[in-house]
């Protein structure tokens, strides 16, 4: 008898372009949203997006609530649920970077209401999945969320963003060629539950931004539209499969580690990008494509070397040795490599002199 069932949680509306950020209160009628809305931001975007979402929810009567994060912590977490509580709010209204609208997504989930993301960087798939990642002491910890009810990325204000933002969004999705390896050999050797749909879709979304490398430049928004549109792809790929699996596998863990050993040398997006040069290699050798990863970071001016994250050639392998103790989640490092063995491959990738 046939009993698998699933449950997939998607934006209803997802809405990408030039000027979109003034079409906002349009989204919230279209979903048929009522009630007064909370705005979560940080202090940069504050100006940038927030202060116009509120004056266009203003004018549509909305009387909107703000309040802004300064860190991604849980105490932040607190601080928007009793914000929200305070001023009993219908939904929330995540405006900002990864941290503003983790903070909102996390938010809402513990509060069953639903939000809204209005990103002002395209530098990670959390702007659209339903994962929200928040440190705390010497680790990172990815908490299951619900996705966001819709998606407003206004290209302007993204193209606008800092370069090494974006390039880091981009190399994040870039790591999905390996996440997706990984997701497929645990699925052989463990046996782990695997969506051949969710799994097609993120490696087909890794295609397009390599493919389209050459056209990823600063300041133009055709770049912000490309990229934009695979993150979204990305996460509606770990909606579906219900966890990060689709993009998150040994280049995640190594990136996780160097988070421990050297926090802040370097952005989230650009250590798994370096991560994935490696576990490419170590799922095809010299015949694999961790030279295509590597030329299409390059490419995009993200780093692809130890010396471009600002770390030495020991922390990374330490990180690389060490990172399979992370989570329990089946990778091509299985129980852990030697070090002199990560030293070879770190060696023959360029990843270390």
């Amino acid at each position: 008898m046939f009993e698998k069932s699933t449950w997939i949680r998607l934006p209803r509306n997802v809405v990408v372009g030039h000027d979109v950020l003034s079409r906002t209160g349009d989204v919230v009628d279209d979903l048929h949203l009522e009630g007064r809305p909370l705005i979560v931001t940080s202090p940069t975007p504050r100006t940038i997006a927030a202060e116009p979402v509120a004056a266009d929810l203003e004018a549509a009567g909305r009387d909107p609530a703000l309040v802004t994060v300064e860190e991604a912590t849980f105490e932040a977490v607190e601080t928007v649920i009793e914000a929200a509580e305070a001023e009993e709010v219908a939904y929330l209204v995540g405006v900002g970077g990864g941290k503003a609208i983790d903070i909102a997504k996390m938010a809402s989930h513990h509060l069953e209401v639903g939000f809204l993301s209005v990103p002002t960087a395209a530098s990670h798939d959390g702007i659209v999945s339903n994962r929200g990642s928040v440190p705390a002491e010497d680790t990172r910890h990815s908490v299951a969320a619900e996705p966001p009810l819709a998606v407003v990325a206004d290209t302007g204000v993204l193209a606008e963003a800092p370069w090494e933002l974006t390039t880091a969004g981009c190399a994040d999705i870039i790591s999905n060629y390996t996440a997706v390896m990984d997701w497929r050999l645990a699925r052989r050797l463990k046996n782990v539950e695997y969506s051949e749909y969710a799994a097609a879709l993120s490696e087909m979304t890794a295609e397009i931004l390599v493919d389209n490398a050459a056209m990823v430049r600063p300041g133009l928004e055709e770049s912000a539209w490309v990229v934009t549109k695979a993150l979204v792809s990305s996460g509606v790929a770990m909606s579906i499969a219900g966890s990060s699996r689709p993009a998150s596998g040994a280049e995640h863990l190594f990136s996780h580690q160097l988070d421990r050993i050297a926090p802040d040398a370097a952005l989230h997006g650009h250590q798994v990008g370096v991560g994935a040069i490696m576990a490419a290699y170590l799922h095809g050798g010299d015949r694999g494509i961790w030279r295509d990863i590597r030329d299409a970071l390059k490419s995009i001016d993200a780093p692809t070397t130890a010396a471009e994250l600002d770390i030495d050639d020991g922390t990374v392998i330490e990180a690389l040795s060490t990172c399979h103790e992370i989570r329990d989640r089946y990778t091509i490092l299985g129980d852990g490599m030697d070090a002199r063995a990560a030293r070879q491959v770190a060696e023959r990738t360029g990843v270390i002199g």
